[in-house]
């Protein structure tokens, strides 16, 4: 059982991260269910009313299943949980699930960025020339990794497609929670600025085809640097 209090001034909202953590970490895995209400709000030092809340807000994220009369069940959020997922398994359980949000990265945004070279209005390639000269323009690296988060936001936009923006939102959710460790990408935002303006370029003046193999491009040159690939 957990060895340290849960601070008191947001008990709930603490205790909701560290039963998220252990559930999320394989301390209660999927399937099994968890002690006793009693014996939980004994280990974790909290009232059971807190301990109630939290499992309330975990049900609704999809982690638990309560049944009366049975117990709390940890859900198989692997098989049935959403995106929305990632930014708490990323946070979580650090980057183990980095290769396979990179590898749906690359997927899914040349399909988007085709997508959107065939879509997009006037408006959106303009804003998207903008963000490629704030990238440039950005004081320091962090500035320029947020503008270029936010290109990919108006290219999933520009897509048409509400659905392709949830996906590509929650990938970016995820990126952004462990953001910090990819930062060096855009340390020289000039050069983050280069790599990107072929990709700005085939959105806002070619077609479906060449914006496809603009995005596998990007993706690939910025995985490598953010991965430290040689």
């Amino acid at each position: 059982m957990p060895s340290s209090p849960i601070p008191r001034d947001t008990v709930v909202d603490s205790l909701v991260g560290r039963l998220r953590d252990d559930v999320l970490s394989g301390r209660y895995p999927p399937g099994s269910y968890l002690p006793p209400e009693r014996e939980l709000a004994a280990g974790y030092e909290v009232t059971r009313t807190s301990l109630k809340h939290a499992i309330v807000r975990l049900a609704q994220l999809g982690l638990l299943e309560t049944r009366h009369g049975v117990g709390t069940r940890v859900r198989d959020y692997e098989r049935l949980g959403g995106p929305e997922l990632l930014p708490m398994l990323v946070g979580t359980v650090g980057q183990a699930w980095m290769a396979e949000i990179f590898e749906v990265r690359r997927e899914v945004g040349a399909q988007v960025a085709a997508k959107a070279a065939a879509n997009a209005t006037d408006a959106q390639r303009a804003r998207l020339r903008e963000l490629a000269a704030q990238v440039r323009d950005a004081a320091d690296g962090d500035a320029a990794q947020l503008a270029e988060c936010e290109v990919h936001r108006v290219i999933a936009a520009a897509t048409g497609n509400r659905v392709y923006g949830f996906m590509v939102n929650a990938l970016l959710n995820a990126y952004m929670t462990v953001r910090e460790g990819f930062s060096h990408a855009f340390a020289d935002p000039a050069a983050a600025a280069d790599r990107l303006a072929p990709l700005i370029s085939a959105l806002c003046d070619g077609g479906a085809e060449r914006a496809r193999a603009a995005a596998t491009a990007y993706f690939a040159k910025t995985e490598a640097i953010m991965l430290d690939v040689r």
